[in-house]
């Protein structure tokens, strides 16, 4: 069973999502967190170079003797919340097993090497398999559901795995918190991105109904869309 999947971001008028560069400066005020909280998702997934941001440790040992199945590994499962990371190829240390007390679940590919696993196993970082050499999102989804009883996922970026989600027609709602700033320069990254080879891929939307708009104050304001997706393109 797919989870409704919920993507929340926070961009400027010009769609980037690195505050720092916004002008004016201190513009938007903090509200990702709390709408995150309002939001209620049973768990919410990042990207890998997002992800590389919240890990504490070094990459794990690149050999190991020990041999371990390309099973489903989960370290807990009464978890209110669980923190989802895509790491197609196993290149995070994490040196914790918990990113504000949601338990970490990373995606992997089969290609990654046991001593990965092992890393992994040796600090209680859940992991489950989607796919050969390439995440397979939409099977991600299921076993998050079959597993851990998701239902609810929000999607939160950075910009290539939001952007990954959307082309591939599994986002129904976004959720964007608009600040009345711009970027303005070239380098930093979007609310929806892709890597070069899927530069030319385009999402299969056939259409974006605005639900409801919220002033948050001092020009901040939240935007709900819900998403058609076209399951036949």
């Amino acid at each position: 069973m797919k989870p409704y999947v919920v993507c929340l971001m926070a961009s400027s008028l010009d769609g980037r999502t690195h505050p720092s560069r916004w002008r004016p400066k201190g513009t938007g005020g903090d509200w990702f967190e709390t709408i995150h909280d309002e939001l209620g998702g049973d768990a919410w997934v990042i990207g890998r170079v997002t992800g590389s941001e919240f890990a504490k440790g070094k990459p794990y040992p690149e050999t190991s003797h020990e041999k371990l199945p390309r099973d489903n590994w989960i370290a807990r499962r009464d978890a209110k919340t669980y923190g989802v990371v895509l790491d197609a190829h196993g290149k995070i240390g994490w040196g914790r097993s918990d990113i504000g007390g949601d338990p970490v679940v990373v995606v992997l590919t089969e290609s990654v090497p046991d001593s990965h696993l092992a890393g992994l196993r040796s600090e209680g970082v859940s992991y489950i398999f989607a796919g050969k050499s390439e995440i397979d999102l939409a099977l991600t989804l299921d076993i998050l559901n079959r597993e851990l009883g998701v239902k609810r996922l929000l999607v939160e970026g950075g910009g290539v795995a939001n952007g990954a989600f959307l082309r591939a027609g599994l986002i129904d709602e976004f959720n964007l918190i608009l600040s009345p700033a711009i970027d303005g320069a070239r380098g930093a990254p979007f609310t929806f991105d892709s890597t070069e080879a899927d530069s030319d891929q385009r999402a299969p939307l056939a259409a974006m109904t605005l639900e409801s708009t919220r002033d948050l104050g001092g020009g901040v304001l939240l935007l709900r869309y819900l998403i058609q997706n076209d399951v036949t393109t």
